[in-house]
């Protein structure tokens, strides 16, 4: 008897539902928050109720793309954490609310972890090789940089994380020293394409074991940015591209020095990149180039699941729901913690 996870993701300014039949995706609706790009980041309070506005239209639209009716639903999966509290409470308190009327189970996911599981999301008529454990895999988002080993769907290590900044937020914060539109991410992956990724070089920390850091790096950027406009008012415009190429070469770089360091250390070659900075080309281009120079076994996630979304939700919820790992109604949100 097939199992249909319906599954809720609410942990930023993105309200998602979808809807998978086993591990097989049936439906994922998203609907995006405008409002935050007049105030160049997300606003806590303006996102979660424009989640309010959107859930129930989100979730309706999602039950009818998948062709299913609500009482064939066999569990609920809702992202509990980590997230912005506020656009957490939505998801989670609809989840409880809407399974306690059907009378089926509650799965709380963790935020990080679906983002690595998307990988294992199935889509009809699609072929892919999936991710064998144990796996690699680089996390790279606007909130959280991490290299995990993935020993098992529920078993996950953080080996390496980022001690400051996370390397999306490194993207996001280049973008608008260079005056992009937020988010500035896509924005400096799109001019670097035009650019040379050498023409410029910012200094990077260098921090012990398979930590991160880009604190430093946007100093650097920030600085050698002040010095060039004091001597030519225009340097930006001028040198967008080359700028663009050279700060998204900086962050890839960092990003693949700690990444083939964790292979040797454990010594696994099946790898995988996961989150919303793997969809920028550059990092997309080195890890691909490392299947024939290291002979890495390589995952890249299709775009439809590198940003928030609820397949990953609801896929994550399918195999804890295996393992009838289920929350119970007095469950809440969490809004930090690793996986």
């Amino acid at each position: 008897m097939p199992v249909y996870i319906l599954g809720i993701e609410s942990s930023c300014d993105d309200t998602s539902a979808s809807v998978l039949r086993d591990n097989v995706l049936l439906s994922n609706i998203i609907a995006n928050q405008q409002v935050h790009k007049d105030f160049g980041g997300v606003v806590p309070e303006l996102a979660s109720r424009a989640h309010q506005q959107n859930i129930i239209p989100v979730i309706d639209k999602a039950l009818k793309s998948a062709n299913i009716s609500k009482t064939e639903l066999s569990a609920i999966a809702f992202t509990r954490g980590p997230g912005l509290l506020g656009s957490l409470l939505v998801g989670t308190s609809f989840a409880k609310s809407f399974a306690m009327g059907l009378h089926i189970p509650i799965v709380e996911v963790n935020h990080l972890k679906a983002h690595i599981l998307a990988h294992f999301v199935v889509q009809p008529g699609k072929k892919k090789k999936l991710p064998e454990f144990p796996f690699l895999c680089l996390t790279v988002s606007g909130g959280h940089t991490q290299i995990v080993v993935v020993k098992g769907f529920n078993e996950m290590q953080i080996i390496g994380q980022t001690i400051d900044d996370a390397a999306g937020e490194a993207f996001d914060k280049s973008a608008k020293m260079l005056g992009l539109e937020y988010p500035g991410g896509p924005f400096i992956d799109k001019y670097a394409k035009e650019g040379n990724p050498k023409a410029y070089t910012f200094a990077k920390t260098n921090v012990p074991d398979l930590n991160f850091s880009f604190s430093g790096l946007k100093t650097s950027i920030l600085y050698f940015l002040r010095d060039r406009l004091k001597e030519d008012s225009g340097f930006i415009q001028k040198n967008l591209p080359d700028l663009c190429a050279s700060i998204q070469s900086a962050i890839v770089n960092t990003l693949m020095v700690k990444l083939k360091m964790a292979s040797q250390q454990t010594g696994i070659n099946e790898i995988a990149i996961a989150g919303g900075v793997s969809a920028n080309s550059g990092l997309r281009q080195a890890i691909s180039d490392m299947q024939e120079a290291a002979g890495w076994k390589v995952h890249i996630p299709e775009f439809q699941f590198t940003t928030d979304n609820a397949a990953m939700i609801a896929v994550a919820g399918y195999y804890k729901f295996l393992d009838g790992d289920f929350a119970d109604q007095s469950v809440t949100p969490y809004s930090r913690g690793g996986i």
